[in-house]
């Protein structure tokens, strides 16, 4: 994509040239190779210690006469010397990113996508980068336009206030959740890498008064009509009793159903699935803990009604109905879709029941 130049005399020798590839498979083995020279002579492939970890992607040469020519690992992680060249490099790449976001943002925001995994690797792995870097890191919104962390905020709330920041993972996914947003004027960020849930995380550390939240978390007041005073408590009455006609129909005592009056009339049923819940579980997806019970940690998932759907009332009126388990079962099953794709035996019953 494009590339970088290290040349300095001073406090060491140094000369070099480092690529940023294209990396867009997220499975793909992304090791570069970044080569050591002494006076051109070979030394080694991608030295940790004298190459940041997070540069390790990267390809590239680099000569600096001064690095000893038998480089045994323990020589080099005890030489203040090298930790200085590893600082230098990772300073450079930085100015360089921060260089070319002020002066050719077109330019820029056309990598974005490609090198940004790059870059949060590197902010979650050194700090100084991730300090250097704060003001370049760049998102994507619903249209697809690039903004800064800090236009995120300024257009989500004000600083120095709480701000809920939405994002969205898979586009296709949660098209529902995005189109509701869109007719209520609201914006979101894309995030689809698997680290992002890590480097959000720290964003959220670095920054308090700030919080990360999928679109798909929870239905914020925006998309729901208030409940008048005097409908509160059949309101009330009938929540219980569709929670209790959805459990008993699904065969799940433990579901937690609310029950929203939706200002988009075309929704039936959604699910949301708080923030912290889904965070663990991608975490463990991570670190390759998917074998465990997710049910250890509470599933969280919520199913909300819209009580101004036809479907809905429909239930609410024919409790004792032959179809009202039928009716029950659709509306789950087209609440899970909104939020995942279904397994084998929930789509083959879906489709038999359609």
């Amino acid at each position: 994509l494009f590339w970088i130049h290290l040349n300095m005399d001073y406090p060491f020798n140094l000369k070099g040239i480092l690529y940023f590839p294209k990396i867009n498979m997220e499975y793909e083995s992304i090791e570069g190779t970044i080569k050591l020279y002494n006076n051109q002579v070979f030394i080694a492939d991608n030295i940790k210690e004298v190459i940041p970890e997070f540069l390790m992607l990267l390809k590239g040469v680099i000569d600096c006469p001064d690095l000893p020519l038998n480089v045994s690992r323990s020589a080099l992680q005890n030489d203040g010397f090298v930790n200085k060249i590893a600082d230098y490099i990772c300073k450079k790449v930085a100015d360089k990113l921060a260089g070319m976001c002020k002066t050719e943002k077109e330019e820029y925001e056309k990598y974005w996508d490609d090198i940004s995994p790059f870059i949060k690797f590197g902010c979650l792995k050194d700090e100084k980068f991730c300090d250097k870097m704060s003001d370049y890191m760049l998102f994507k919104n619903l249209e697809h336009k690039y903004l800064t962390f800090k236009e995120c905020v300024e257009k989500n709330g004000k600083e120095d206030e709480e701000t809920t920041l939405y994002y969205v993972t898979d586009e296709q996914q949660q098209s529902q959740y995005i189109n509701m947003f869109k007719t209520e004027g609201l914006d979101a960020v894309i995030l689809t890498h698997s680290i992002d849930t890590p480097f959000i995380s720290q964003l959220e550390q670095r920054n308090e008064k700030v919080k990360f939240q999928r679109i798909d978390a929870d239905l914020t007041d925006t998309f729901k009509q208030a409940v008048e005073e005097d409908e509160e408590e059949t309101f009330k009455a009938n929540t219980e009793t569709l929670a209790e006609l959805f459990r008993t129909a699904l065969g799940n005592e433990k579901l937690d159903v609310k029950v929203e009056k939706l200002k988009n009339e075309s929704v039936a049923s959604m699910m949301t699935l708080s923030e912290e819940a889904r965070r663990m579980q991608d975490m463990m997806k991570m670190y390759g803990m998917a074998g465990m019970d997710p049910s250890m940690f509470g599933t969280d998932t919520t199913l909300v009604l819209n009580a101004n759907h036809p479907l809905v009332k429909y239930v609410l009126e024919h409790k004792e109905g032959e179809h009202t388990a039928l009716f029950c079962k659709q509306l789950y099953d087209l609440a899970l879709l909104s939020n995942k794709p279904l397994n084998p035996e929930e789509m083959t019953e879906f489709i038999k029941r359609s």
